[in-house]
């Protein structure tokens, strides 16, 4: 190759390119942001439109269908949920992966603004949301004061929201678990009746007086002044001196009738760190970002304003997502190190400076894969650099090809600079088939469709980089240092540890392929049957998709049975927490009452905001695979012994989101049969061993009051319906009639109400009064009373069909393939009504949507290799040889997944598809030298015999640094990439061993003609 020619007669040039490309990787690495996980581009949307007073049926009739209708129209459209409950809709629109997410953003957006003014007038908002996995929170901080009041923390959680935006790379701090302030007018409902004043003056008083009107400007002369209006209320006493009435005689103040002073929402939604009153604090970062660097940006920030705290608060760091990164970069770091000592221990037998000089193509070809990484705009993060560990065992490869004949070229007496060009030019074409099957098997898992593709796209990626680096410096630098360093006076025979190899093949191989060549029936026969058997385990090791995430932190999520109140929601809550705090593995927790805690993880999207639900967000002092499961079995048993709630204790998972690992959807149209065919799903998966934590939503319809009001008595008195609702939302849930601003540019509710505590109970409804036609005031209770009424908790809506999801927890040690096809079977025993169906989603909709992409990435992957092996060896006999090497790795994979626990899941399938090309390469070695020997007159029994022996060793070298890259990845037993490093390791070995036998025997029954490879008869 003239590139070779080049590099190595231009060593100056050589050598400063390099250093270039070297000061370059080195320069990426520090700058390339570092992340736990893949940035993703999810094509889904979310649609939330707010309609205070309506309940769940009419909101499905009147805005989620509606609006359905409208979304429906759009193209690529995946899936079209909806949750339909008392006061909102909540509509999730999923696009076919691969849409563009901004595009498909401008389409929704405009077909929500084209149906907005047809909906009911009552709708208040109608907010479409993108859904980014970038949106989570990367640190969370808590105020904790058992004495301060709500208004003083949240001026503190503002203070410190704002310095914390201040920072470069934050996109967002948040404060949350706490009622808002706000301007309560308290009114004197005695006094109002006494003066006859309507409570529309009152709101039309405090709204009129509250607006800012530019006055315009005027010229006087040569000046020109602007006039400025009354504008804004400015403090508090401008409020209370609001005119609402007034005659010839005097002026009714506001402050008359009403007392008005700052205070605080109901307490609907509040907050605790370690069971101590607190308001929370989440800053999330732009995209892209280093986080460890915007880590200590942030803990300066908390530093100084920790130091500006009166004692009675105080500030605690209670999650930092850069220490989980940190800690999951460092512990792979650590085993790139040592995969890096072990891939040296196993090129040692080349001698010292041929080992030497192999190992400089790694951290050449890593730096060169790094900037490659960088600049194609991807991150580091935990899949990337599993891609460099798995790259690690591939990229010295062709190093020691290159090596090891430039070494037996000087051996022959060749001048260095002339051994470095001829003896890299003669395999230069080797190397780069060799590589090109093995970028085969890697590139179609860039093209890898929906969530998974893009999910573990960097892997591949880094995988690639670094092998077309590592070919770059083999057939560059490499032969330039080679000429530079390697002697022409060692030992044919080479150094110890080689002598000692070649014993071992000699001893132990060679026999073993004479018998094999000797009784070639038996041999293919024990290899088929090897095949079958360990397609006959696939159904015992099951599949799954992806696995738990493996981090120290979990969410407890706790729901009531609708229409519990907040107090009995937080009694729970408390609850969990004392168990919590016995517990010496936990090192804090976050508890959210009334809500759920902010968006952590990418793949946790948070519940609506309610009275009946709460969640702790609660973080483990170590990650620790052994013990932590043990953990969450006995946390799990303990919290199912509290009564009146479901407890969900829920690990974080790895890949797309899914609703849970086994969940169950019923279609009917009817809500109550809905409910029934739900309860019976429900009861089929508690009756399975191995689920918990199962969510109905439908299992207990909810019971509201309703305002039923005596319409011919209120018209013959003369007293509106609108009035009669105004009142009643005056006494129990208050008027927001304008917005304080303060100097500031903070904005806050001002709110009529009655006089009430923390939260509304039903003792103001004896204080309703109404205004009548006559001016007199009348008690509501004489115009309308209260009722009970039941009704559905939610209404769900699956691609524009009524349907209720039942979902379950899959317990450690279970298969959730083989606890799915057990649930599958129980439901089609059950008795399903005319028009009524039932379908899983979860993680078998998830599966078939994974799986069918890798599918046809297995298809291209083979058909690749197929391909340049047939351009390799020009005919279709030395192709299938070559490719029967295929199912002997499948061999060792399936029975390495057996031996070791793991489930057929999405990253050990693309260990698969890996190793096909890994395996691939090595066969090729095997069959390209028997092909040179019979072309040199060698008989064929002989040919195949030699070339087994003369090339078991390089093939032997190659797979042991492939497995000493991987064992680090396999010993640290993480759910997500050790069943990858197990399936390449366990193929690695079973093809080394089988296929050693089996080739040549194949090679032997069908031996392509002589001559036949193009880069045979070049050599002959």
């Amino acid at each position: 190759m003239k590139i070779t020619n080049l590099t190595v007669r231009n060593s100056q040039f050589t050598l400063i390119v390099f250093v270039c490309l070297i000061a370059l990787g080195v320069t990426s690495f520090r700058s390339i942001p570092r992340m736990e996980d893949p940035a993703m581009r999810v094509p889904s949307f979310s649609v939330v439109a707010i309609y205070p007073g309506a309940n769940a049926t009419d909101i499905e009739q009147l805005v989620a269908r509606p609006l359905e209708d409208a979304l429906k129209e759009l193209d690529d459209i995946d899936k079209l949920r909806a949750t339909v409950k008392d006061g909102f809709a909540y509509l999730t629109l999923d696009f076919t992966w691969g849409t563009d997410p901004e595009e498909k953003y401008d389409e929704v957006l405009r077909q929500v603004n084209v149906e907005r003014p047809k909906l009911p007038s009552g709708v208040v908002e109608v907010d479409v949301r993108k859904w980014q996995t970038t949106n989570v929170a990367m640190m969370q901080v808590a105020l904790v004061s058992p004495d301060a009041s709500y208004a003083r923390l949240q001026d503190l959680a503002d203070a410190l929201r704002k310095r914390f935006e201040r920072v470069d790379g934050v996109r967002q701090a948040r404060r949350h678990a706490f009622p808002e302030k706000q301007v309560r007018v308290s009114l004197d409902i005695d006094r109002l009746t006494q003066l006859r004043i309507p409570l529309g003056q009152i709101v039309n008083a405090l709204q009129g007086a509250n607006v800012s009107i530019a006055g315009g400007s005027v010229e006087a002369g040569d000046r020109r002044f602007n006039i400025k209006t009354s504008g804004n209320y400015a403090d508090l006493d401008e409020v209370r001196m609001t005119p609402i009435a007034g005659d010839a005689g005097a002026v009714v103040y506001l402050k008359d009738v009403a007392d008005v002073r700052w205070t605080t929402e109901d307490l609907e939604t509040f907050g605790r760190y370690n069971g101590e009153r607190a308001v929370f604090v989440t800053v999330r970062p732009r995209a892209q970002q280093n986080l460890s660097v915007l880590s200590q940006a942030l803990r300066t920030e908390v530093e100084a304003f920790r130091s500006s705290l009166a004692g009675d608060v105080r500030l605690e760091i209670g999650w930092d997502q850069s220490q989980n990164v940190e800690r999951r970069l460092g512990r792979l770091q650590e085993d790139f190190l040592f995969a890096f000592a072990l891939v040296l221990l196993t090129v040692l037998p080349l001698g010292l400076r041929a080992s030497v000089l192999v190992m400089l193509s790694i951290p050449l070809s890593l730096a060169m894969g790094v900037a490659a990484l960088y600049f194609t705009g991807f991150s580091l993060n935990q899949l990337s650099i599993v891609g460099f560990v798995i790259a690690l065992g591939l990229l010295v490869d062709d190093s020691i090809v290159v090596v090891e004949n430039i070494a037996r070229f000087r051996r022959m007496g060749t001048p260095p600079i002339e051994a470095a060009v001829r003896a890299t030019e003669q395999i230069a074409v080797a190397v780069a088939g060799t590589t090109a099957t093995l970028l085969f098997a890697f590139l179609p898992l860039l093209m890898l469709p929906g969530g998974p593709g893009q999910y573990i796209r960097s892997l591949p990626v880094a995988v690639v980089y670094t092998v077309l680096a590592s070919m770059v410096v083999a057939l560059t630098i490499i032969p330039l240092l080679a000429s530079l360093t390697l002697r022409g006076n060692e030992k044919p025979e080479g150094n110890l540890l080689l002598r000692l190899l070649h014993r071992g093949i000699e001893s132990g191989y060679r026999p073993v392929l004479h018998w094999c060549m000797q009784h070639r029936g038996i041999t293919l026969g024990a290899a088929a049957l090897l095949i079958v058997g360990s397609l006959a385990l696939v159904p015992r090791i099951g599949f799954s998709l992806f696995p738990k995430a493996g981090l120290p932190q979990f969410l407890v999520q706790i729901e009531m049975e609708e229409g519990a109140s907040v107090a009995a929601t937080d009694a729970v809550a408390r609850r969990v927490e004392a168990l919590l705090a016995q517990r010496p593995e936990v090192a804090n927790y976050f508890t959210t009452v009334g809500d759920s805690n902010p968006q952590i993880y990418y793949n946790e999207v948070p519940q609506a905001a309610k009275a009946s639900v709460a969640e702790l967000f609660v973080s483990l002092k170590v990650a620790n695979s052994e013990s932590n499961p043990r953990f969450f079995d006995e946390l799990r048993s303990e919290v199912a012994k509290l009564p009146g709630a479901q407890i969900v204790v829920k690990e974080l998972e790895n890949g797309p989101p899914i609703e849970a690992p086994i969940a169950v959807r019923v279609f009917a149209e009817n809500i109550d049969q809905i409910a029934e065919l739900a309860a019976n799903v429900e009861r089929v998966l508690r009756g399975i061993p191995g689920t918990h934590s199962i969510t109905n939503p439908v299992r207990i319809r909810r019971t509201d009051l309703r305002l039923v009001i005596d319409k011919p008595k209120a018209a013959l008195l003369g007293v509106p319906e609108i009035e009669i609702d105004r009142a009643v939302r005056l006494a129990f849930g208050g008027l927001d009639v304008s917005r304080f601003r303060e100097a500031d540019g903070d904005e806050y509710d001002i709110q009529l109400a009655l006089p009430r505590g923390e939260r509304a109970t039903l003792e103001n409804w004896g204080r309703i009064q109404v205004q009548s036609r006559s001016g007199a005031y009348l008690p509501l209770a004489q115009l309308a009373r209260l009722q009970f009424e039941s009704a559905p908790p939610v209404i769900q809506r699956f691609n524009r069909e009524r349907s209720a999801t039942v979902t379950a927890l899959v317990a450690d040690g279970f298969n959730v393939d083989q606890l799915t096809r057990r649930t599958g079977r129980e439901l089609e025993r059950l008795s399903w009504p005319t028009g009524t169906r039932w379908e899983f989603g979860g993680e078998v909709e998830s599966r078939s949507e994974s799986f069918g992409g890798l599918g046809s990435a297995v298809v291209i992957a083979a058909f690749g290799i197929l391909a340049i092996l047939v351009l390799e060896f020009r005919s279709f006999r030395g192709t299938a040889i070559v490719a029967s090497v295929i199912p002997l790795g499948v061999i060792g994979g399936l029975l390495a997944l057996w031996l070791t626990g793991y489930s057929l899941s999405f990253t050990a399938a693309i260990g698969f598809v890996a190793l096909i090309g890994i395996e691939t390469k090595n066969s090729i070695l095997l069959v390209d030298f028997t092909n040179q020997l019979r072309a040199q007159g060698v008989g064929l029994k002989e040919a195949i015999e030699r070339a087994g022996e003369i090339r078991f060793l390089p093939v032997v070298l190659t797979t042991l640094t492939a497995l000493g890259a991987l064992a680090p990845l396999a010993l640290q037993r993480s759910g997500l990439y050790s069943p990858l490093a197990i399936v390449i390791m366990g193929g690695l070995i079973s093809s080394l061993l089988l296929s050693r036998l089996v080739t040549p025997v194949l090679y032997s029954l069908m031996p392509p003609p002589n001559g036949e490879s193009h880069r045979t008869a070049e050599k002959a």
